[in-house]
């Protein structure tokens, strides 16, 4: 292959989301091939917005803005975590539904993502807490400072698990590639 040939990695916009009703955290990184920065990350303060409605309105304002300013290629959400709140859990899905109507209605493509999966992506950790995820995050984009607000980590986490796992094939089983589907399908396999 001749150097012409060879593709030049694509710049590409992650929005990275961390769902939540009364603070979501919005992280923007710009990748190139393996390389990645920080754009802008920060929080949307729901709190003070006294109907779910009107909160549900100012994410779909706040995100389609955010999408506007920074046209992201992709859009990366956390998914909600099962609690043993149902309501919660409604209200929570109804906001994520909203940011996804957002891009949607943008036409950007949506991928979700685990919270286990979003630390283990960052920090190695599936079970590491909102600090270690944020001094990680500190670390792979040389910090200085960290915000208040972690749901902005948070949404940044999110951003770049997407870009850790974008365009490799996600698997079941314990290991990657043909050995391990060998020997998790042995039936599968002709002799």
């Amino acid at each position: 292959m001749s150097k012409e040939e060879k593709k030049e990695p694509k710049e590409k916009i992650i929005l990275g989301i961390d769902p939540g009703t009364n603070v979501m955290g919005y992280g923007l990184i710009m990748t190139e091939g393996k390389k990645y920065k920080i754009l802008q990350y920060g929080v949307i303060h729901l709190k003070k917005y006294e109907t779910h409605e009107l909160k549900l309105k100012k994410i779909f304002e706040r995100v389609t803005g955010i999408i506007d300013e920074f046209l992201p290629d992709t859009m990366a959400l956390e998914a909600p975590f099962y609690g043993a709140n149902v309501q919660s859990m409604l209200k929570l899905g109804r906001a994520q539904g909203v940011a996804m109507a957002a891009a949607l209605a943008r036409e950007i493509p949506i991928t979700e993502y685990s919270p286990k999966k979003v630390k283990q992506s960052v920090t190695g950790n599936g079970n590491a807490s909102k600090e270690q995820v944020a001094a990680m995050l500190q670390t792979l984009f040389s910090l200085t400072e960290l915000p208040k607000m972690l749901d902005a980590t948070d949404a940044l986490a999110v951003a770049l698990c997407h870009h850790f796992h974008e365009g490799r094939v996600q698997t079941r089983g314990r290991n990657e590639g043909w050995k391990s589907f060998i020997e998790e399908n042995p039936s599968r396999i002709k002799k």
